[in-house]
């Protein structure tokens, strides 16, 4: 098992991960980003449809959640997700950028081809 590694605004957070993790974080990032840009467009003049919050959960050597409402950012590219990152002598809560986290899960996952 390898490590994934989250860079944050300031600094980067890792944890020992493993592919199908990753493969099935990046389909839920995936999803998320096709939320945003439905949540961001008007028909008509009118107030985007409401989509649902984006919460992946992992269970390992650690606990790693990645949650994001996407209704809250005016572009894909303006979003944040929050980051819970625990075990059972430390726990760290934090925001990072979303094309960051994203970038960070398709670097993880080169390795692997």
């Amino acid at each position: 098992m390898t490590s994934l590694t989250i860079n944050l605004a300031q600094g980067s957070v890792s944890c020992r991960f493993t592919p199908e993790a990753a493969r099935n974080l990046k389909q839920a990032l995936d999803e998320l980003m096709a939320s945003l840009k439905v949540a961001t467009q008007t028909s008509g003049g009118g107030k985007p449809k409401p989509q649902k919050p984006m919460e992946y959960q992992y269970t390992g050597d650690v606990f790693l959640e990645v949650f994001c409402n996407p209704n809250i950012y005016p572009t894909p590219f303006a979003a944040k997700v929050l980051i819970t990152l625990r075990d059972d002598r430390i726990r760290l809560s934090t925001e990072a950028e979303l094309t960051r986290v994203i970038e960070d899960v398709h670097q993880y996952l080169e390795q692997f081809g």
